[in-house]
């Protein structure tokens, strides 16, 4: 099960070059359910993504799907890649560890979405999301926005086309 909030950033943290980082390139074969495809570095790997089956309180704070993740190589990786859906996004991801052993992914995106940071958090559980403090370096909770929905910014062609879509989402 994977439990995560979304957040826009104001500022980057200091010292960003300390973190851990990975290249990810990552593209959808289908966005319901979701079936993604990515290269994180040199690592090759199948995620399936469904809601099927998950109920959210009804407040619910973060999202929460199923999911499963396949090792791939790199042949199957790229023969899949050339039937994705939509764009290919790119982004460096940078791994900042916080505490109980969580760590805030910060996305920066390339190519079409350059200039886009995001931040996720990932939690064991939906009271947990519901406690998060965000640091003061988070502008927006943008979990629910479904523009920031890796599988939706595929269907986008530049950071505008996101920036003045309605949050509803395409």
């Amino acid at each position: 099960m994977e439990i995560e909030r979304k957040f826009t950033v104001k500022k980057l943290p200091e010292n960003l070059e300390q973190y851990e980082k990975k290249e990810i390139e990552q593209a959808y074969l289908c966005t319901g359910p979701v079936v993604r495809i990515r290269k994180s570095n040199e690592d090759y790997i199948l995620t399936y993504k469904s809601k099927k089956g998950v109920v959210l309180p009804e407040h619910a704070t973060a999202r929460s799907c199923e999911e499963v993740e396949l090792p791939l190589t790199r042949e199957a990786y790229e023969h899949l890649r050339e039937k994705a859906d939509g764009q290919v996004i790119a982004k460096t991801r940078y791994l900042i560890p916080i505490e109980n052993g969580r760590k805030i992914e910060l996305d920066m995106f390339h190519g079409y979405l350059e200039g886009l940071i995001f931040a996720e958090v990932e939690f064991g559980s939906e009271e947990e999301a519901a406690a998060y403090q965000m640091p003061d370096w988070f502008a927006e909770d943008v979990t629910f926005d479904r523009r920031y929905s890796n599988a939706v910014m595929t269907r986008y062609t530049s950071l505008k086309e996101l920036q003045d879509s309605s949050p509803a989402g395409k």
